[in-house]
């Protein structure tokens, strides 16, 4: 599995409420619903997020309520993949049950800028800036989370 496309950055401690707001859990259409993703921290990006872009956080992303709607949202708004310095525990187990890749790696975090072209590589952890030709490694998923990612999230995997 892999994933390559531009980089969507933001800071530390983006909770939930910012990825969606909790005024849109009324709407029950993902995709429709993902139309609000980021909107109070980044009013441009389901303006300009294209299928397989990549997003970039800081430390204790998607921290906040213990919603699946964020990482839903991320995944329906066409992200490939979400890298962070560290996430908020909740926000990493339901970007797995959902089937959105998240990648654990500060030094990306720290060496990756908005705009720069990135490409992950999920089977070996190895992620590229293609805009700048630096290379970072974080840990590659082990093989049941990958079995779970190819199948689109946690009940697709068991109902294979």
């Amino acid at each position: 599995m892999k994933a390559n496309g531009t980089v969507f950055k933001y800071g530390d401690n983006v909770d939930t409420d910012v990825i969606i707001p909790a005024r849109y859990l009324n709407i029950a259409d993902p995709k429709e619903l993902a139309e609000h993703c980021m909107e109070d921290i980044d009013t441009e990006f389901v303006k300009q997020v294209s299928q397989g872009d990549i997003m970039v956080g800081g430390d204790n992303f998607g921290c906040g309520s213990s919603r699946e709607h964020a990482p839903l949202v991320i995944k329906e708004s066409g992200v490939g993949c979400v890298i962070a310095k560290t996430f908020a525990r909740i926000f990493y187990r339901n970007a797995i049950n959902i089937g959105l890749p998240i990648l654990e790696c500060p030094e990306a975090s720290e060496g990756i800028s908005a705009g720069d072209k990135v490409s992950v590589d999920f089977d070996t952890g190895v992620i590229v800036n293609e805009s700048t030709g630096q290379k970072f490694q974080a840990q590659p998923f082990p093989e049941f989370i990958k079995e779970i990612m190819a199948a689109g999230g946690l009940v697709k995997s068991l109902t294979k």
